[in-house]
Protein backbone atom coordinates (compact mmCIF):
# COMPACT_ATOMS: atom_id res chain seq x y z
CA UNK A 1 0.00 0.00 0.00
CA UNK A 2 1.29 3.53 -0.60
CA UNK A 3 0.54 7.10 0.78
CA UNK A 4 0.41 10.33 -0.64
CA UNK A 5 0.04 13.47 0.99
CA UNK A 6 0.56 16.50 -0.85
CA UNK A 7 1.31 20.01 0.44
CA UNK A 8 2.16 23.42 -1.13
CA UNK A 9 -0.94 24.41 -2.90
CA UNK A 10 -2.28 27.79 -2.86
CA UNK A 11 -2.55 31.28 -4.05
CA UNK A 12 -0.75 32.95 -6.28
CA UNK A 13 -0.77 35.89 -8.67
CA UNK A 14 -0.16 35.51 -12.38
CA UNK A 15 3.52 35.06 -12.91
CA UNK A 16 4.18 33.55 -9.53
CA UNK A 17 5.96 30.59 -8.28
CA UNK A 18 5.08 27.85 -6.42
CA UNK A 19 6.57 24.19 -5.23
CA UNK A 20 4.20 21.22 -4.56
CA UNK A 21 5.54 18.41 -2.35
CA UNK A 22 4.43 14.94 -2.76
CA UNK A 23 5.58 12.64 0.67
CA UNK A 24 5.32 9.00 -0.14
CA UNK A 25 5.02 6.25 2.31
CA UNK A 26 5.36 2.34 1.57
CA UNK A 27 7.47 -0.09 0.53
CA UNK A 28 9.73 -0.09 -2.62
CA UNK A 29 8.61 3.69 -3.71
CA UNK A 30 11.83 4.09 -5.18
CA UNK A 31 10.77 1.41 -8.38
CA UNK A 32 7.69 3.68 -9.31
CA UNK A 33 7.04 6.16 -11.63
CA UNK A 34 5.76 9.39 -10.03
CA UNK A 35 3.71 12.04 -11.75
CA UNK A 36 1.66 15.05 -11.51
CA UNK A 37 -2.22 15.73 -12.48
CA UNK A 38 -4.63 18.53 -12.64
CA UNK A 39 -8.19 18.64 -13.00
CA UNK A 40 -9.93 22.28 -13.11
CA UNK A 41 -13.37 22.99 -12.46
CA UNK A 42 -15.31 20.74 -15.69
CA UNK A 43 -12.71 19.32 -17.14
CA UNK A 44 -10.87 16.31 -16.87
CA UNK A 45 -8.25 15.09 -15.03
CA UNK A 46 -5.19 15.35 -17.11
CA UNK A 47 -1.09 14.86 -16.85
CA UNK A 48 1.19 17.54 -15.94
CA UNK A 49 4.47 15.60 -15.33
CA UNK A 50 5.97 12.49 -14.63
CA UNK A 51 9.37 10.84 -13.94
CA UNK A 52 10.39 7.73 -14.19
CA UNK A 53 12.48 5.84 -11.28
CA UNK A 54 15.94 6.43 -12.82
CA UNK A 55 14.77 10.37 -13.47
CA UNK A 56 13.33 10.62 -16.78
CA UNK A 57 10.93 13.36 -17.55
CA UNK A 58 7.76 13.78 -19.65
CA UNK A 59 5.83 17.12 -19.34
CA UNK A 60 2.28 18.21 -21.12
CA UNK A 61 3.02 20.66 -23.46
CA UNK A 62 1.36 23.63 -21.92
CA UNK A 63 4.01 23.21 -19.15
CA UNK A 64 6.96 22.95 -20.72
CA UNK A 65 9.41 25.19 -19.62
CA UNK A 66 7.73 26.70 -16.49
CA UNK A 67 7.38 23.62 -14.96
CA UNK A 68 10.06 21.11 -13.29
CA UNK A 69 9.36 18.17 -11.63
CA UNK A 70 12.07 16.28 -9.38
CA UNK A 71 12.37 13.20 -6.94
CA UNK A 72 14.20 12.39 -4.16
CA UNK A 73 13.98 8.74 -3.43
CA UNK A 74 16.16 9.11 0.07
CA UNK A 75 13.43 11.20 1.58
CA UNK A 76 10.29 9.20 -0.74
CA UNK A 77 9.49 12.42 -2.08
CA UNK A 78 8.49 14.42 -5.23
CA UNK A 79 8.34 17.69 -6.32
CA UNK A 80 6.83 20.10 -9.06
CA UNK A 81 8.34 23.42 -9.32
CA UNK A 82 5.87 25.74 -11.07
CA UNK A 83 7.12 28.96 -12.47
CA UNK A 84 5.59 31.95 -14.63
CA UNK A 85 2.05 30.72 -13.33
CA UNK A 86 -1.28 31.60 -15.65
CA UNK A 87 -4.64 31.73 -14.71
CA UNK A 88 -5.13 28.49 -16.85
CA UNK A 89 -3.35 26.54 -14.38
CA UNK A 90 -5.47 27.15 -11.74
CA UNK A 91 -6.45 23.67 -10.91
CA UNK A 92 -6.62 21.13 -8.25
CA UNK A 93 -3.11 19.46 -8.49
CA UNK A 94 -2.51 15.18 -7.22
CA UNK A 95 0.11 13.33 -6.86
CA UNK A 96 0.20 10.12 -8.64
CA UNK A 97 2.82 6.70 -7.83
CA UNK A 98 2.86 3.57 -10.72
CA UNK A 99 0.45 5.29 -13.47
CA UNK A 100 -2.54 6.82 -13.89
CA UNK A 101 -4.69 3.49 -14.53
CA UNK A 102 -3.84 1.26 -11.63
CA UNK A 103 -1.95 3.85 -9.65
CA UNK A 104 -2.18 5.56 -6.03
CA UNK A 105 -3.44 8.85 -5.94
CA UNK A 106 -3.00 11.83 -2.95
CA UNK A 107 -6.32 13.58 -2.00
CA UNK A 108 -5.47 16.77 -3.95
CA UNK A 109 -3.91 20.23 -3.47
CA UNK A 110 -5.50 23.31 -5.19
CA UNK A 111 -3.55 26.46 -6.98
CA UNK A 112 -5.61 29.04 -7.58
CA UNK A 113 -3.65 31.45 -9.74
CA UNK A 114 -5.48 34.81 -9.97
CA UNK A 115 -4.64 38.75 -9.45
Amino acid sequence: QVQLVESGGGLVQPGGSLRLSCAASGSMLSIYAMGWYRQAPGKRRELVATITSGGATNYADAVKGRFTISRDNTKNTVYLQMNSLKPEDTAVYYCNAGGAVFGYWGQGTQITVSS
